[in-house]
């Protein structure tokens, strides 16, 4: 069974990952999907502590494992370093991954793209790294 890693945040409930997990499934047969959501700084708060972006994370981690498991998913998932790098190096010594799916913003609104995350992550990685960018309208619904 191909083992998949999710990176995402604020996209993380969207519809755009739901249906590219669709898409993995119907190329590979059934999958084991893990989720890593960094816990980012809140960039629109006045003040900003770990625990609040924990809290952010894991709310979004718990209503995402929800939906991908009413799919019938077998999907695990957990929150990690804000350091989007860190948080998937840190999966990656833990399991073998047949591919990471990193969905992000779209540019101007996304961190990850104006730090080049998918293009640093490619450099980085041994395993193939899919990039998908969320509306924002689906981040701003999966709030």
């Amino acid at each position: 069974m191909r083992n998949y890693l999710i990176v995402a945040n604020q996209t993380l409930g969207g519809d755009a990952l739901a249906a590219k997990v669709r898409r993995v499934l119907d190329d590979h047969g059934p999958c084991r999907f893990h989720i890593v959501v960094p816990a980012t700084r809140v960039p629109d708060a006045l003040t900003w502590t770990s625990g609040t972006a924990r809290a952010l994370a894991r709310g979004r981690l718990e209503r995402a494992i929800a939906r991908f498991e009413s799919m019938g998913l077998e999907v695990t998932g957990e929150v990690a370093d804000e350091s989007p790098v860190l948080a998937i190096l840190d999966a990656l010594h833990k399991r073998n991954y047949n591919g990471i799916i990193l969905c992000t913003l779209p540019p101007g609104a996304s961190r990850w793209l104006k730090q080049d995350l998918p293009r640093r992550l490619g450099r980085r990685v041994p395993v193939a790294v899919t990039h998908l960018v969320a509306s924002r309208e689906l981040e701003l619904a999966a709030a």
